[in-house]
């Protein structure tokens, strides 16, 4: 009877922890960021920096998919194929005050320096900082794939010894 008591508390403590890795947002609102715990799903990274964090919702399931940079975010959505990306509700944290906005029409700018270098900080119509241009989510998506062309040139360059 103790074999199976202890038996049993360990299914019970593995079905727990398999339920934990997955979060559900019930209103495909941002959830919970567990900061340097969270992984960014496409790079692996550690979340830490909560000025460009990202989450994506798929709207069917509303299983929540978390990255440290919104260039990291994009790429996913192409090198997996995910069906739902135009459909997906994209959030992204406020550089200036930390708050979940909607990725999709949150303004940019494209100075700054981010987890994976892609430069992109979003902002909202308030907290825009003066003196900059405006960038919107399209041009933010058109300007990931053109770093990220650029960086399997010089990757393959480096890889081959040949130079661009």
């Amino acid at each position: 009877m103790r074999g199976f008591s202890l038996t049993l508390l360990l299914a019970l403590a593995l079905a727990m922890g398999m339920t934990g890795c997955s979060q559900k947002s019930t209103d495909n609102r941002a959830t919970k960021m567990h900061w340097d715990r969270d992984m960014c799903e496409r790079c692996k990274m550690a979340i830490s920096e909560r000025k460009y964090a990202v989450q994506a919702v798929d709207p069917a399931t509303h299983k929540v998919y978390k990255f440290d940079d919104i260039g990291c975010a994009v790429l996913w959505f192409d090198e997996e194929h995910i069906p739902w990306k135009d459909r997906a509700k994209i959030w992204i944290t406020d550089a200036k005050t930390g708050e979940w906005i909607d990725a999709r029409t949150a303004k940019y700018t494209d100075d700054s320096i981010t987890p994976m270098a892609y430069g992109f900080a979003a902002y909202t119509d308030a907290t825009f900082p003066k003196g900059h241009v405006p960038r919107d989510y399209d041009y933010v998506v058109k300007k990931i794939f053109a770093i990220e062309k650029i960086n399997n040139e010089k990757l393959k360059a480096q890889q081959t010894g040949v130079p661009k």
